[in-house]
């Protein structure tokens, strides 16, 4: 905010650019326009540097199919372990720590990051 007070002709193009992108838009385009946005501290639907870091971490010998297969796999972990989450007695909202004593409450956010990530490192669109 004080950024964007105070350099509003810097930040107003780095913004529109990151209004633009759309899921249609070329990888390394989108990716370099995120890591710009995210640089100057705008939101980004994509962490470039999350992708960054999966890209280097393919599996060698394995097909990008596989690569995939395991990143959905991935997801259907998550979507079990969810339940047994909840049902944690960690889980339950601590007033003192205005969230949850093992941090449940990043869980979404965690998610949907490492999911786009994943997406956007297999080519496939994030929505």
């Amino acid at each position: 905010q004080v950024f964007s007070q105070h350099c509003p002709f810097l930040m107003g193009p780095i913004e529109c650019l990151a209004d633009v992108v759309t899921p249609d838009t070329d990888i390394q385009v989108t990716l370099s326009i995120f890591e710009l946005a995210s640089a100057a501290g705008v939101p980004c639907e994509v962490d470039p540097a999350l992708v960054t870091a999966l890209a280097g971490h393919r599996t060698e010998g394995w097909s990008p199919e596989e690569d995939y297969k395991v990143s959905c796999l991935l997801l259907v972990f998550v979507a079990v372990s969810l339940p047994l989450l909840a049902a944690d007695p960690t889980s339950l909202y601590n007033p003192e720590l205005d969230g949850h004593n093992n941090n449940v409450h990043c869980l979404a956010k965690a998610i949907v990051q490492l999911s786009a990530a994943l997406f956007t490192v297999h080519s496939k669109n994030i929505e």
